[in-house]
């Protein structure tokens, strides 16, 4: 949709009663830009990427896009990071993703800094960083949260990061092997409770069935990426559409209590409009969760 469609879409969710809006990253508008702009012209509403690959972007790159969005929004933004995929980094930009943690710690040690505003000095393995310091009137640090799926990215999120920005990971992986090595990693670098922003594709449908065959076939590419691939293999399920909670309101209003109680801070619903009406429906059911949570 354009870019007035995202701004009337965070007016709705805004006037529901809903907390933020996460705008992913593909082959469209650049997300961290769409955000700030959206913040300037909507008043309350939250706004994070889910997120913004680091290889295509320098780090003093992203830490100028993102404080300037933040300034945008009057500090409502958080910028979700991940490492995106083989096939995109490497097949399609021609960009090494041989060591794919690594690059995400080198790329922290000098982001991190460039957000608080320091004067960074690094120089790692992929990045020399000499006297730079940003200054963004009226921006504060945004929270910084990382995709994380493996041991080593999910240390990465604990350890530096304020927490994690989930997809493809179902209830039985959240709580066996994401949570535990996240809060393990938090502990041990004496950092505070980790966020984990958890995202699953949902809607209010009076055909499951249906609305789950469609589902299938829109997120089919996810069951082929080898990280969510790993992660539904460690839940036991064939794909995507598996994880998907689709049904009426009580079954939606079920999962999310139960999230909350796994200690899940924030759900993305990812709403699929596989029914006629189904969009408004699970629009209401979320904002009514909400309200009846507050």
């Amino acid at each position: 949709m354009p870019l007035s469609g995202y701004v009337e879409r965070a007016r709705a969710i805004e006037s529901a009663g809903l907390d933020d809006l996460w705008m992913a990253h593909t082959f469209s508008f650049d997300a961290i830009s769409a955000l700030g702009w959206v913040g300037s012209q909507v008043p309350r509403i939250g706004l994070g990427t889910a997120v913004t690959p680091t290889y295509p972007r320098h780090p003093t790159a992203l830490a100028q896009q993102a404080l300037t969005a933040a300034a945008m929004s009057g500090n409502r933004f958080t910028l979700g990071i991940g490492l995106s995929h083989k096939v995109l980094i490497e097949d399609m930009l021609g960009l090494s993703y041989a060591r794919p943690a690594a690059h995400m710690r080198a790329y922290l040690e000098a982001l991190l800094p460039l957000l608080q505003g320091e004067r960074v000095e690094v120089s790692n393995s992929e990045y020399a960083v000499k006297g730079l310091q940003l200054v963004t009137p009226g921006a504060e640090p945004p929270p910084v949260l990382l995709a994380a799926l493996g041991p080593a990215m999910l240390r990465l999120a604990g350890e530096l990061a304020d927490g994690t920005s989930l997809w493809m990971v179902g209830e039985r992986t959240l709580t066996e092997h994401i949570m535990p090595r996240l809060q393990r990693a938090a502990e041990v670098a004496a950092r505070p409770q980790p966020k984990v922003i958890h995202a699953l594709p949902v809607a209010v449908v009076a055909d499951p069935d249906a609305a789950r065959e469609k589902v299938a076939q829109a997120l089919t590419v996810y069951g082929q990426l080898p990280s969510y691939r790993a992660m539904l293999d460690r839940e036991g399920v064939s794909g995507p559409a598996d994880l998907a909670v689709l049904g009426d309101e009580a079954l939606l209003m079920a999962t999310l209590d139960r999230l909350a109680d796994l200690g899940v801070s924030h759900f993305n619903a990812s709403i699929m409009d596989v029914e006629e009406g189904a969009w408004a429906r699970t629009q209401t059911c979320l904002a009514t969760w909400c309200s009846q949570r507050a």
